[in-house]
């Protein structure tokens, strides 16, 4: 229950610091509503929609209605996908608007005990760590490979598990050993005439739990002509800090980023999870206020580019790449496509692959549910979305799902688990699909 007091401060924070020019150009038009995953799902609940939270921190600025329960559930319920941003004909960023209104309300509400010990242990303890990531996974890799899992599974223990947390066990990726996730390179140079000087934004889960992505990422520009720079002292990209109300520390991880990658003289700083690189580009709008800053972030963004936006740049899509016969579709990253804005370089890739019969999913830029950690804190929205979602993609009789992000890929993998697809579908990160097509090309002509 939120005090007296703390929706005081809520309320005057939202007063000074919501930008009302921002909430103003909202014109209640309504063309963001058939985009929004959870105003559908809800049964077309005005308050879940993005021009009805609109309305809510309108309307709390004003003082016509107090910051309470309500108000924080409809935000908390908002996937952040912003897919309302490409359709809104007043080109309201309501992401912006969305993450501050989360920050001011986490920042002036007491959480219980045991949420400060879990917020303070991922969002300081943990992500910020590369060691710590490390560590973790490490862990993860022990139980993996001990036999644990196997007497887990044997035992079922998970059934103890929501059923969308025991399911989610099961889709984890075989995770690399201690020794490869401490090996990384620091720089690799090009497999072909050298075309571009690229720097790699390796990541913190990335670089892994889904190390070997990030290997066959770094392949792929080496083959498509890149000398590319991994700088050691890069940290987690903060957006799970921007999304959950801990923007302070977010701005931090944004300092030290910048900082790496600025004297690299490269030509790119390329990204290849889509919720990362939303993050990045949007550094300059986090660092806004801070003169030391804000130019720095600016600089920093424009260099942002995606894997796929590269590697059709570089012409990777005009090389022989061949894979076994399967039918292929493609599933948005939301925060490539409309942060990013890259949707179509993706599919330039995909369909130039031999023996990828690819096929166009309705709905493919609709949200799947993962959204950071959404899949855990809000599972029934979740859930829901992706059934949903897996309706699809049963319609496009695909057997290989492609995506460009960690949480998307997650997400597909849950959704096959659950609807006990995994004999005959399977969901793959582009950068492996690629990697497997160049390969397979490679043994062809051996």
């Amino acid at each position: 229950m939120t005090s007296a007091k703390e929706k005081h401060a809520i309320q005057a924070e939202f007063n000074s610091r919501m930008d009302e020019d921002e909430l103003l150009n909202c014109m209640r038009c309504g063309f963001c509503l058939p985009s929004c995953p959870t105003y559908v799902e809800s049964g077309f609940k005005e308050s879940h929609s993005p021009r009805g939270r609109i309305a809510l921190m309108k309307a709390v600025v004003d003082g016509v209605i107090e910051p309470d329960e309500d108000v924080e559930r409809t935000l908390d319920l908002c996937l952040g996908c912003r897919a309302c941003e490409p359709v809104c004909p007043s080109g309201v960023k309501y992401g912006h608007l969305l993450e501050e209104a989360r920050d001011i309300i986490n920042q002036n509400k007491k959480h219980s005990l045991p949420v400060r010990a879990l917020r303070k242990t991922v969002f300081e303890g943990l992500f910020p760590h590369q060691n710590r990531m490390r560590m973790m996974t490490n862990f993860l890799g022990i139980y993996q490979r001990s036999g644990l899992q196997r007497a887990v599974h044997h035992t079922g223990l998970l059934r103890m598990l929501p059923e969308s947390m025991a399911s989610m066990e099961r889709v984890l990726p075989k995770v690399p050993t201690m020794r490869e996730m401490k090996n990384r390179p620091s720089h690799l140079p090009s497999l072909d005439t050298q075309k571009k000087r690229v720097a790699f934004f390796s990541g913190c889960l990335m670089d892994t739990m889904f190390l070997k992505t990030n290997d066959a990422t770094m392949k792929l520009l080496q083959h498509a002509g890149c000398e590319i720079v991994i700088p050691t002292s890069q940290n987690c990209c903060g957006a799970l800090h921007g999304h959950s109300g801990e923007k302070n520390r977010g701005k931090e991880l944004a300092k030290q980023n910048i900082a790496a990658f600025e004297d690299l003289e490269v030509d790119y700083i390329i990204t290849n999870a889509g919720g990362c690189g939303a993050f990045l580009v949007d550094y300059d709008h986090l660092l806004k206020d801070d003169p030391e800053w804000a130019e720095r972030a600016l600089t920093f963004k424009k260099k942002i580019k995606d894997m796929s936006a590269i590697l059709v740049e570089l012409k990777f899509h005009e090389k022989n790449l061949s894979v076994r016969p399967q039918r292929v579709t493609y599933q948005d990253s939301c925060h490539l496509r409309n942060v990013q804005g890259t949707f179509l370089q993706p599919r330039m890739l995909l369909q130039a692959v031999i023996g990828a019969d690819f096929y166009e999913m309705k709905d493919a830029d609709r949200c799947c549910g993962s959204a950071g950690i959404y899949n855990i804190v809000e599972s029934e929205m979740s859930m829901q979305i992706l059934d949903h979602k897996m309706e699809k993609v049963a319609e496009s009789e695909a057997t290989t799902i492609v995506t460009a992000n960690p949480g998307c890929l997650l997400q597909m993998k849950l959704g096959i688990e659950r609807e006990g697809l995994t004999p005959v579908l399977r969901a793959v990160h582009i950068a492996d699909f690629l990697l497997e097509g160049l390969e397979g090309h490679s043994q062809e002509n051996k």
